[in-house]
């Protein structure tokens, strides 16, 4: 099993929602309003006055063979909106309950 965390810009979200939906991935926890900077450019999305956008972020636990075929969804994603800004990081998931 993988962790999957995908951060995104807001205008993503009925596209990652879809991603997720037509990979199979069912289970997932959803952070509606979150702030970050990304790392290879675009404007910070902060909530303030200067900066008033906002990103939002899902984070899912997936079998293995569900973690390309999500990445190749969201990579496409990223390269059709690349000002918007997509990111996903994948880690092992030791143990759940």
């Amino acid at each position: 099993m993988k962790t999957v965390f995908i951060a995104y810009d807001q205008a993503h979200h009925d596209n990652v929602m879809e991603a997720l939906n037509d990979s199979n991935v069912r289970g997932y926890t959803f952070f509606e309003q979150v702030g970050g900077r990304g790392t290879k450019g675009g404007d910070p999305h902060l909530g303030s006055h200067a900066w008033p956008s906002m990103n939002s972020a899902i984070v899912t636990i997936v079998d293995d063979e569900k973690v390309q075929p999500l990445l190749t969804r969201l990579k496409k994603l990223d390269d059709d909106n690349p000002m918007l800004g997509l990111r996903a990081f994948v880690w092992a998931c030791e143990q759940s309950i």
